[in-house]
């Protein structure tokens, strides 16, 4: 089978030669790591050294992901030092304390972020937002001839966008949202108003010239017990703008399209909510934050699952990961509709050697 035919029967439940062998991501500093212990040569193919297949989807990225689509792009930069700190204004317009030198491995502080009040929102993020802005088409006719040529060769097409929750976390903040949905419910609606033009405005513009198979959102909504805002705030706030952006974008096309979703934490309450209004796919199924991927599997026989490979047994040794993957394998494999990978970045406490036995083990159970 080739990547696009194994990826698709993937997604419809049909047999396949070897689940698809991909990874969520490795964390650069492990792979910087690995390079300085001589492991890793610095000339390496990764995807042949590690078995990945290569991809067979191609994606629109111009709604952002886990930040939102400003144009302008604001440029990261760093406001000021003290001590071991140093404080930054990030892409996403918030004034962010980090250790210094460092942006990976520990929670930073976030000191401000970029909506606080309608103001903030009307006069300085609002217009970063407008979808007509010239120069967020700069690049539009080749990214449209890339899609094009991986359509030509069988390959599914995603388009990617930031999720609601994500984008208001960013723009106001994880404590402060909650507060903005009882004391400016309007504020939310404006700006939950801006991101569908926005969704709209791009996958319509993108969909006069190919088809999409999926619509993927970065949603983030979980944390390790659960959603982190009630089901009734997920309806009221951010179904409308689902429902209508999904209508909007079948609208368009004959071609069936997958609504995927990718959240941390512990999904278990999110999975029935969100398959309210029709989800599809749901990634990476963070195990420390206590999901069990085979048991979310057979509670939802039709659900596509990316994901669910814990990335702390990958630290513990070949054991460990023996015992694991003899535990998932056997049963995902058996269900279909299941592409494994760790889940979230595999991170630098993971050797080569085991990262490597890993791949080895999990080339030889997934068929």
């Amino acid at each position: 089978m080739t990547p696009a035919q194994r990826l698709r029967a993937t997604y419809e439940f049909k047999p396949v030669d070897h689940l698809v062998r991909q990874e969520f991501y490795i964390w650069t500093e492990a792979l910087d790591l690995w390079r300085a212990q001589g492991s890793l040569a610095s000339d390496a193919n990764q995807d042949e050294l590690f078995g990945f297949d290569p991809s067979g989807a191609a994606g629109y990225w111009g709604l952002g992901w886990c930040d939102p689509a400003f144009c302008p792009a604001i440029e990261p930069r760093v406001l000021e030092t003290s001590g071991d700190y140093e404080i930054a204004l990030d892409k996403a317009g918030r004034t962010v304390k980090y250790f210094k030198g460092r942006r990976h491995g520990f929670m930073p502080t976030y000191l401000r972020h970029a909506v606080t009040c309608d103001r903030d929102w009307e006069e300085n993020v609002a217009p970063l937002l407008r979808p007509d802005t010239p120069a967020r088409w700069a690049k539009f006719d080749k990214e449209i001839a890339g899609l094009k040529a991986a359509a030509a060769e069988g390959k599914m097409i995603t388009q990617h966008c930031i999720g609601g929750y994500m984008y208001l976390r960013a723009l106001v903040g994880p404590e402060e949202i909650c507060y903005l949905f009882l004391d400016n419910p309007a504020l939310v609606h404006r700006m939950m108003q801006s991101w569908l033009e926005m969704a709209d405005a791009v996958s319509a513009r993108v969909q006069e010239h190919i088809e999409f198979d999926e619509f993927f959102i970065g949603e983030d909504i979980c944390y390790n017990h659960g959603l982190l805002i009630s089901p009734d705030m997920v309806r009221r706030f951010l179904w409308p703008y689902y429902q209508q952006i999904l209508a909007n974008v079948r609208s368009r096309q004959k071609r069936r399209v997958y609504f995927h979703c990718d959240t941390d934490g512990n999904c278990d309450e999110a999975v029935d909510l969100y398959r309210e209004i029709g989800l599809d796919k749901l990634s990476p199924i963070e195990i420390a934050a206590g999901n069990d991927v085979v048991a979310i599997a057979r509670k939802y026989p039709d659900l596509i699952i990316s994901g669910g490979i814990d990335k702390r047994v990958l630290a513990d040794g070949r054991e460990a990961i023996d015992e694991y993957l003899g535990r998932i394998m056997p049963p995902m494999v058996a269900r279909g509709g299941y592409v494994p990978t760790c889940d979230h970045g595999v991170p630098d406490n993971v050797s080569f050697d085991s990262y490597m036995h890993y791949r080895r083990r999990m080339m030889e159970m997934d068929h």
